[in-house]
């Protein structure tokens, strides 16, 4: 017999409900409900926390703190301070933007690529710098089955595989790019 839907404008009688379907109506009478005593209304203020408010951090200096919140909390980072460009960045997104507004957060992710491109350009002028390479773990993948251990396994990385040379060569690549036309500007001048 075919499914036929059902028809529910029919009315039925709470009672022979819960008669025949254990639990039905549990929403209905406060009473049937199992967690009905866990629901007791109480004081607000007696959470059954006991604590007493920690002393106060001193800042050093100014801490980046957004815009809705009136005061630091009690105690905070002080590892990382901000700095430079990407530090300015920071700082604007924090003074300007509220939290629940998408620049507030699109200028954080712009500061930290900044940071990042600003690290780059400071290991390459370091005596050792990044070697994107053997960091990466390409080398290794040679060694321990590279094809087999990606396809039909059902890996989720498969998807973007292509795009793997890309982010991880492309900074370096655009990197020298911008390096050998500076040099030759210089050469010909």
């Amino acid at each position: 017999m075919p499914y036929v839907a059902s028809d529910h404008s029919k009315k039925y009688d709470p009672e022979a409900l819960r008669q025949r379907i254990p639990g039905w109506g549990a929403d209905s009478d406060p009473a049937d409900r199992p967690s009905h005593p866990r629901e007791k209304l109480r004081d607000p203020e007696d959470t059954g926390a006991h604590w007493t408010f920690p002393a106060r951090q001193e800042p050093v200096g100014k801490r980046e703190r957004s815009v809705e919140h009136t005061a630091m909390p009690p105690v905070f980072g002080t590892a990382q301070p901000l700095h430079g460009v990407s530090g300015a960045i920071r700082r604007f997104a924090y003074d300007r933007y509220s939290e629940g507004q998408t620049a507030h957060w699109l200028l954080l992710v712009v500061g930290d690529r900044v940071d990042a491109i600003s690290s780059h350009v400071k290991s390459l002028a370091s005596r050792r710098p990044d070697d994107p390479i053997t960091e990466s773990g390409v080398l290794s993948e040679a060694g321990h089955h590279p094809l087999s251990s990606r396809f039909g396994q059902g890996r989720a990385d498969v998807r973007h595989i292509w795009l793997d040379p890309i982010i991880v060569a492309g900074p370096w690549v655009l990197a020298g790019v911008i390096a050998v036309r500076t040099v030759a500007k210089i050469v010909r001048r």
